[in-house]
């Protein structure tokens, strides 16, 4: 257990919650490595050759999927404000383990059957992102949300996108047990969420919060003017990213030309996270998500105009630095606006919303690729992404501010954010309280 120690207490998070992060970080790789492997390249496979069903079943089967996780994540979310992420994890984890398992039945090879386990999984997936977003949250040192939550999902994604490789490498190899390694991954997180703690991580006293202030009313004026924004989140990047590949040759790009320009924008992106984080977190997260959309636009502005290979690199790194203002002002905005006590509902919501947006987005990129071509999807980014930065700008009274002062007299409690200095001072005594 030393190693997994010295790694995690790198992150600026409260003492004694690392293992909990942990827990639930291993719970989200093996359940995003078999959801990502099994509907974005298992099925789609070989529902004609072992399932004998027609090829148009496996888009049924992951639309079925999708939609399922999309429309329980508010629940989920409920459910653990409620409950805590430990039960409602398990839950989860334990009807996607059965769900999958009738896959070993002769009565899954049937349409309406196959179509009903992936639903299953669907709402057995749906606490996942919830639990491990709201933990990461809730264990991160006040004023550092932002970076934490960026830090540790970044982190965690290349190991998600492993699952849609091997599933896709050896899905048609008859002598892989695919359902053995599938089934055992899942039975590796149901053990997982056995180690997340049966309650939020945080203090009781945020309950003085919620007695000062109607809840549900509450709730609807702070989550309101995020769901536009969570749309747009999600959105604006499906819009491109789907067909990055059919595009670039029309770019005058090769694979490896496309790989290398994702890299460099990848690239200045991380590189860029710990000075914008650090922005977002110091009580500015609408400023960074402003400027990074403004930069996002700029730049996919740039790509609709088909500039030589040579302007395609410079442009990367503007994309880039966009997202490393967007990524981590969006949770630092999320994790500000929200009252500690009613996040993991609030969230559910949003990601929710999100979903959405990924629904949404390859579609309306296809159909700009289709009517314009290559400067289709690109140009719909860059006005969708002006048009996020303007919302915040006009809207920006409706987001709640982080830099204040200390609250008047009879006045609803309002969490002020440290200052950088103070969050830097605070975590360095945290981390030499944690040694001794």
């Amino acid at each position: 257990m030393p190693l997994p120690r010295l790694a995690l207490d790198r992150l600026p998070l409260k003492p004694g919650t690392a293992s909990s992060v942990l827990a639930a970080s291993l719970t989200l790789v093996t359940s995003e490595f078999v959801r990502s492997g099994m509907y974005g390249a298992y099925f789609t496979q070989v529902i004609d050759t072992q399932y004998h069903l027609p090829v148009a079943v496996a888009g049924m089967v992951v639309a079925a999927h999708m939609i399922a996780d999309t429309l329980m994540r508010a629940p989920a979310g409920s459910l653990i404000q409620k409950y805590g992420p430990q039960k409602v994890a398990f839950a989860g984890a334990v009807l996607s383990l059965v769900a999958l398992s009738l896959l070993l039945l002769p009565a899954a090879h049937s349409i309406w059957m196959v179509i009903l386990i992936a639903a299953l999984h669907g709402i057995g997936f749906s606490p996942v992102w919830p639990a491990m977003m709201n933990l990461t949250a809730d264990a991160a040192l006040p004023g550092y949300e932002g970076r934490t939550l960026t830090l540790v999902t970044s982190s965690l994604m290349p190991l998600v996108g492993l699952g849609f490789m091997v599933y896709g490498a050896v899905a048609k190899n008859p002598d892989f047990p695919i359902m053995a390694m599938t089934l055992g991954l899942l039975v590796l997180a149901v053990l997982a969420t056995l180690l997340l703690p049966a309650r939020r991580l945080i203090h009781h006293a945020s309950e003085e919060d919620q007695q000062a202030r109607p809840p549900s009313a509450s709730l609807r004026r702070l989550v309101l003017p995020l769901l536009p924004a969570a749309l747009m989140q999600t959105l604006t990047q499906a819009i491109v990213g789907n067909w990055l590949f059919r595009i670039a040759p029309e770019l005058g790009l090769g694979y490896w030309d496309l790989i290398a320009l994702l890299v460099v924008g990848g690239v200045v992106a991380f590189g860029a996270m710990p000075r914008t984080g650090k922005i977002a977190d110091g009580g500015r997260a609408r400023l960074a998500v402003t400027v990074g959309y403004v930069l996002v636009a700029a730049g996919m502005l740039g790509f609709a105009l088909t500039p030589p290979v040579w302007a395609l690199f410079v442009l990367a790194p503007v994309v880039g630095l966009g997202y490393a203002f967007v990524t981590p002002g969006w949770a630092a905005l999320v994790a500000q606006t929200l009252p500690e006590a009613q996040r993991p509902a609030a969230w559910g919501i949003l990601m929710t919303v999100e979903n959405g947006g990924m629904a949404l987005g390859p579609a309306l990129g296809g159909l700009t690729y289709q009517l314009i071509g290559a400067p289709g999807p690109f140009g719909l980014n860059a006005v969708l992404s002006i048009v996020t930065a303007g919302g915040y700008i006009l809207f920006r009274k409706h987001f709640p501010s982080t830099n204040r002062s200390a609250p008047a007299a009879n006045s609803e409690p309002v969490h002020v954010a440290p200052t950088p200095a103070q969050v830097d001072a605070d975590y360095a005594r945290l981390q030499e309280e944690t040694k001794t």
